[in-house]
């Protein structure tokens, strides 16, 4: 089974995103209930810069925002299954729960189960974070009102 066929491309850059924004201390914990097959290092977890380029507006012409700490990993399960992960940060362990991961889900016989037991989980508790740095954001929000006084002239 060829590591592209196990599923489709916008699915496994959604969870591939998901493990990669979790805390590794979140990450640990979802993973404690997940198989742990076999596998052999690709690529073992290293550090390194990587360039941020953005767009100006959003929309405009890039530029060279700053450089990130990034650790990246490889790996092979036994059937043949390839994880990789990107993290932001220094953390071994980070990106190789996420490479275990990533491979486990493109395996047919565990993704049902491990979307619902750890990626599922994993989203509710972004959205919850998400909506608690609102919420404290709105709190602190500040309203100016502009006071006409009549003719300056």
């Amino acid at each position: 089974m060829k590591p592209d066929d196990a599923a489709p491309l916008h699915e496994r850059r959604h969870w591939m995103s998901v493990l990669a924004t979790t805390n590794v201390a979140a990450l640990e914990s979802a993973c404690a209930t997940a198989p742990a097959p076999p596998f052999r290092w690709l690529r073992q977890p290293e550090s390194g810069l990587m360039m941020v380029r953005a767009r100006a507006g959003g929309s405009g012409q890039r530029f060279n925002l700053g450089e990130m700490t990034v650790t990246r990993c490889s790996l092979r399960l036994e059937s043949g299954i390839v994880g990789h992960a990107y993290v932001q940060g220094r953390s071994h362990r980070h990106a190789e729960l996420a490479a275990k991961i990533d491979a486990l889900l493109q395996d047919p016989a565990h993704s049902a189960d491990l979307m619902r037991t750890i990626i599922d989980p994993l989203i509710h508790e972004h959205g919850a974070r998400r909506e608690e740095s609102l919420r404290k954001a709105a709190a602190t929000k500040v309203e100016f009102y502009t006071l006409a006084r009549g003719d300056s002239e």
